[in-house]
């Protein structure tokens, strides 16, 4: 019996073909995607695609913080000046808030734990929230070596202010964000604030930066800005107001020292002042700049100018004599004193005295416009136009109809008001032979040519007029400067409250200007409400000016005139005994 034979087994041909593209394709299809993926350009969702999205999620684009300008005083001291500092964020989203790491992070931020835990729950839906803001480099560097997941650090500036208090508010201030607040800071914001840059760096998954790629725009600096003052007489000025302050326990006071060729001030000084690097305790009162936003009635630092008003009247003469009998004079119901009767006497008298009855005979014969319109000419009533936040023009009346009252009030300083810049101002007017220069808070480097507004024979005149006031039997004696003669005003006014003047509260000011026979500087000082027996403006605020102006000759090394050094030396050789 013959064996059976197995059937063999047959494929079709469609099937095996089929199979065998199949295999041939898969491999081709695998290189194709691999190549659509690593090589092809112009395919959907190819490999400028996916560089694309792997960029997205590891290159990043970085502000470059731009430095904002220095601000110096006119020799280039520092006023201004930034500082690097590291603000520290998170983003919570990417935190494990029971991390034990969170304890050290915690202790390094001066805060606990539970206060940390409670702050990222409160932002646990957020990507970012502020850790510390502006902290020092070092501080941040232990921060950042813990290198917990979501913690960053961003380079900051931050303004620091080496005067401190002494030019606060002149200076100002920035806020967290490096934008100007106050002052100097405030009104050239403009030009101090730089324009920050840009950069691509690459960072790994925890958000650390790994390599610098690219430089998308440089960073451009703010522009440096040269203030007018020179800071050590900045700081004379401001000693010397602290000094007074708490000698006559007042209130409030001002400095102004002005360049009397330039206009320029030299130091400008307030109290109370506060410290802008520490504003932990900063209070609204010590944040005016007094010397410009603060409103005082002159008083009797304004008879100057009612006599400066006669003597261009040609109706008199600084010899003129006016008879101030028996020491009072009655204007409509109100009756003006002198300190004792004068009797008769000159106008130079009537300014060395302060004589309330002779300038209130003088502003009754003179028209109440000329009175007014010398005053506007030098300055009161109008901005002094330094541009600095929050400049006050005063208030300078101008009646239709001008009762006897207001003219007697005007003419002695009453009725109107002006800031110690502005009084300033004025003065400068008198020292630079009338001509009335624009005042300037910043370094100037050409002389402006100014305007004529009094006769320069007439501002010569009133100067000498002027220094009898600061020498034996004048009102401010103690304004006096060795070597120096000085040309000045003494003002005392009662203070203006809510029902009208308050009997027992003042405001002691002086105004001068040295060398009287060439001036180069003007001071004005203004004390408000000293308390005690001490209140009249030759006790109080003449001798800040002697000591603050008498260290500002020295420092510039503006000399005496020769005269003054002859009779320096006489008195100095003389010998006890001898006769005077």
């Amino acid at each position: 019996m013959s064996g059976i034979r197995p059937n063999k087994l047959t494929i079709q041909r469609w099937r095996y073909m089929f199979v065998v593209m199949v295999l041939a394709i898969l491999p081709v299809a695998g290189f194709w995607h691999i190549a659509s993926l690593q090589v092809l350009p112009d395919v959907d969702r190819g490999y400028e695609f996916l560089q694309i999205q792997g960029q997205a999620r590891t290159v990043r684009t970085e502000t470059i913080p731009a430095y904002r300008g220095v601000i110096t005083d006119r020799r280039g001291e520092p006023l201004a000046v930034s500082t690097p500092v590291v603000t520290l964020w998170a983003n919570p989203k990417l935190m494990d808030n029971r991390a034990p790491e969170l304890t050290e992070l915690a202790s390094l931020l001066s805060i606990t734990r539970e206060e940390l835990q409670q702050r990222l729950a409160r932002y646990a839906n957020k990507e970012f929230m502020y850790l510390a803001r502006q902290v020092t480099p070092e501080q941040a560097e232990q921060v950042l070596k813990l290198e917990m997941p979501g913690v960053f650090g961003q380079p900051e500036y931050k303004r620091f202010y080496p005067a401190g208090e002494v030019a606060a508010q002149l200076v100002g201030f920035t806020d967290i964000d490096d934008r100007g607040q106050e002052g100097m800071e405030l009104a050239y914001d403009h030009l101090l604030t730089g324009v920050p840059g840009a950069k691509q760096v690459l960072k790994d998954l925890k958000g650390r930066v790994i390599k610098d790629l690219a430089l998308v725009r440089s960073e451009k600096p703010g522009q440096n800005l040269a203030l007018s003052i020179d800071l050590r007489l900045q700081y004379t000025a401001y000693r010397e107001l602290k000094a007074a302050m708490g000698k006559f326990q007042a209130a409030s006071g001002s400095v102004v020292i002005l360049d009397v060729r330039t206009g320029e001030v030299l130091a400008m000084a307030n109290q109370p002042s506060f410290n802008p690097n520490d504003r932990s305790q900063l209070s609204s009162d010590a944040l005016r700049n007094r010397a410009v936003t603060d409103l005082v009635e002159p008083g009797s630092t304004m008879k100057p100018f009612t006599v400066l008003a006669a003597l261009e009247s040609g109706k008199y003469s600084p010899e003129t004599l006016i008879d101030t009998n028996p020491g009072s004079i009655r204007v409509g119901r109100k009756t003006f004193y002198d300190h004792r009767n004068y009797g008769v006497i000159d106008l130079t008298t009537l300014l060395t005295k302060s004589s309330q009855v002779g300038t209130t005979k003088l502003a009754l014969d003179l028209e109440p416009e000329h009175i007014r319109e010398m005053f506007y000419r030098v300055g009161m009533g109008k901005s002094p136009g330094t541009g600095f936040p929050g400049e006050s023009p005063g208030s300078l009346p101008d009646y239709r109809r001008w009762p006897s009252i207001e003219r007697a009030n005007f003419a002695f300083g009453h009725g109107f008001s002006a800031t110690a810049l502005q009084l300033a101002q004025a003065y400068a007017v008198i020292a630079s032979d009338g001509l009335k220069k624009p005042v300037s808070l910043l370094s100037v480097n050409d002389v402006p040519l100014g305007e004529q507004v009094v006769d320069p024979e007439l501002a010569a005149t009133m100067r000498e007029m002027m220094t009898h006031v600061t020498q034996t039997g004048g009102t401010a004696t103690r304004a006096a400067i060795s070597s120096y003669d000085v040309a000045g005003k003494t003002g005392t006014v009662h203070k203006v409250g809510k029902f009208g003047y308050e009997k027992h509260r003042y405001v002691s000011m002086f105004a001068g200007m040295v060398p009287a026979d060439n001036p180069r500087l003007v001071t004005v000082v203004v004390i408000n409400d000293p308390r005690g027996d001490d209140y009249f403006g030759g006790a109080v605020a003449a001798p800040v000016f002697s000591e603050v102006t008498a260290d500002a000759l020295r420092m510039l090394k503006i000399p005496p005139s020769l005269e003054n050094i002859q009779q320096e030396v006489v008195l100095n050789h003389r010998q006890p005994g001898d006769a005077t």
